[in-house]
């Protein structure tokens, strides 16, 4: 979007919008916006009334052909620019509207980028290459906004370009990129109810257009149960998850598809879970605003009394990564897939917006 697009659709917000330091805006009342800048959140001096924050919305809303009423009290939805907007209004919130304006300012960044900017160290940011082309399944787990769309998308982005790759999310967020690529979204109901596209009918959709790959961009509920029987089926894929472990965010993952009917149990889910997944990562967003990868762990592909195992391979100690005890020699990593591309030399400066 040009200046003048960001200020017909964003107003006061607009400055917010074009500083490529702002990765986030929030408007929690009129008087009460605050930006994350940096990994960092701030409290504007911005005053606006009730009147502005709703017609800055409703402008936002026209390009994305998403709907905001009594009936449907929240939205999330992709904006022009790329950006994506949720709102809640009343009686969901008290008395104001609640903005959020996500910002995505580094989709494009490559593995050995992330690497460079001590998200990763470059050792890791090899391997993932080579477990990518390699075809390896990988799950990536973290807090909000602790990187995990931009580390999937570098990920994503590693993928060879002879492949046919079907991203699937709520909200388009995804660019890889790869000449062959086809993104799906997520529909809500209409007026009449009727008309929902949920994620769960969008991974078995994918799955008649000839995907070499399958990326969904976070599983939540039951969908989990989909993307895991399509990963089983033998065709490569990524996903997202919320998780404070990389142990977590496979117990998750074990959890989630009992939500799809009573007929699936833990007895199924447990070896479909570590039949499916070969790498977790974990990311987090410190204290200094820094986004890094804390830790890297393999499904051995064993489970016993329905415990997935995993083995650490590396992780973050707070000063340096330290080497665990898992290993990838048995895995058919296509070492020679890729150029070696590891940098050597002065350690690179610390930069939080990843």
């Amino acid at each position: 979007m040009t200046s003048s697009d960001l200020a017909l659709t964003f107003g006061a917000l607009a400055p917010f919008m074009e500083d490529p330091e702002i990765e986030e805006i929030w408007i929690n009342s009129p008087e009460r916006i605050f930006v994350a800048r940096r990994g960092k959140n701030e409290l504007t001096t911005l005053l606006l009334s009730a009147q502005d924050v709703q017609n800055i919305v409703e402008r936002a809303l026209m390009w994305s052909g998403r709907r905001l009423d009594l009936s449907h009290p929240f939205v999330d939805a992709r904006l022009k620019d790329g950006s994506r907007l949720h709102v809640a209004i009343p009686e969901i919130t008290p008395e104001h509207w609640a903005v959020n304006i996500r910002k995505h300012l580094l989709q494009t960044l490559s593995l050995n980028d992330l690497a460079k900017k001590n998200a990763m160290s470059f050792e890791m940011a090899e391997i993932l290459s080579e477990s990518v082309r390699s075809g390896l399944n990988i799950l990536v787990s973290g807090g909000t906004q602790a990187g995990k769309t931009t580390l999937l998308n570098a990920l994503v982005s590693a993928v060879p370009v002879t492949e046919r790759v079907i991203t699937i999310e709520e909200v388009f967020e995804l660019r890889p990129n790869l000449p062959d690529v086809i993104a799906l979204q997520t529909r809500s109901a209409n007026l009449q109810g009727e008309g929902e596209i949920p994620l769960r009918r969008l991974i078995k959709e994918s799955l008649r257009m000839r995907p070499s790959r399958i990326i969904v961009g976070e599983v939540r509920e039951a969908e989990a149960l989909d993307m895991l029987i399509a990963l089983n089926s033998g065709l490569p894929g990524m996903g997202t998850i919320h998780a404070n472990s990389t142990r977590d965010a496979i117990v998750k993952l074990q959890t989630l598809p009992l939500l799809a009917g009573e007929n699936i149990s833990r007895k199924f889910v447990g070896p479909t879970v570590a039949a499916a997944i070969d790498l977790v990562l974990q990311v987090k967003l410190e204290t200094s605003g820094q986004r890094r990868v804390c830790e890297l762990s393999r499904v051995t592909g064993r489970i016993e009394n329905d415990r997935v195992e995993l083995e650490t391979l590396w992780l973050w100690n707070g000063g340096d990564y330290e080497k665990g005890l898992g290993t990838l020699n048995d895995l058919p990593l296509n070492r020679d897939a890729i150029p070696r591309t590891r940098l050597v030399g002065e350690r690179p400066k610390l930069d939080a917006r990843f």
